[in-house]
């Protein structure tokens, strides 16, 4: 069955960095019939895409280490471990060519394939991003440093290592935001059909 949904008003809490709306809105029900009058706030923050730069040359994984203010109170301190990305900024701009120039802005590589994993919803309970998730095939022998747009305030540090290390880091508990998260265990999972269609010089 096909649910619906009516927006009773829209208004704009708040326009700055991010943008919240607020809701009135009302749904059908699955027992029938329809809910009563819901006021919600949604953060509306865009649509990202992000990328797991893999070389497979050398089986190594490309993290990135930067500071992420919604991490000031988490666990181990606000420097996360994630992987590329980066908003949908002009219109018509395709989720892949955000993944080209992130990956060239963040980690000054170039990617040289791109293989899609999923398009998910970040927190669909109060805010409308998407993001957009790919490996894309690098040669991480290109990459190292630290990178970012300074009139952004990035101040992004690359570093390279072993898928097994990335592996590693995954179940220790030290990557611990969603993207970089699904994308290793996507890699962990397909690596042996990754490797059917890069092929491979590593061991």
């Amino acid at each position: 069955m096909n649910y619906r949904f009516e927006v009773l008003d829209k208004t704009i809490c708040y326009s700055g960095f991010f943008r919240m709306e607020k809701y009135r809105l009302r749904h059908q029900l699955f027992s029938g019939g329809w809910s009563p009058e819901i006021v919600r706030e949604c953060l509306e923050r865009g649509h990202a895409v992000a990328v797991l730069p893999y070389d497979p040359e050398r089986d190594q994984v490309v993290l990135l280490e930067q500071f992420r203010v919604g991490a000031l109170d988490f666990p181990g301190g606000p420097w996360l471990l994630e992987i590329v990305a980066g908003i949908i900024d002009h219109p018509g701009e395709t989720t892949e060519d955000v993944a080209r120039r992130e990956t060239h802005e963040e980690a000054g590589g170039e990617l040289l394939d791109l293989i899609p994993i999923c398009h998910y919803l970040v927190s669909p309970g109060g805010t409308s991003e998407s993001i957009t998730l790919f490996c894309g095939r690098v040669d991480a022998s290109q990459t190292g440093g630290v990178h970012g747009i300074a009139a952004e305030h990035e101040d992004i540090r690359l570093l390279v290592v072993s898928r097994a290390e990335a592996l590693d880091l995954l179940h220790a508990g030290r990557i611990n935001s969603a993207a970089p998260i699904i994308a290793l265990q996507w890699l962990e999972l397909n690596w042996p059909k990754l490797l059917e269609r890069w092929g491979s010089a590593a061991g």
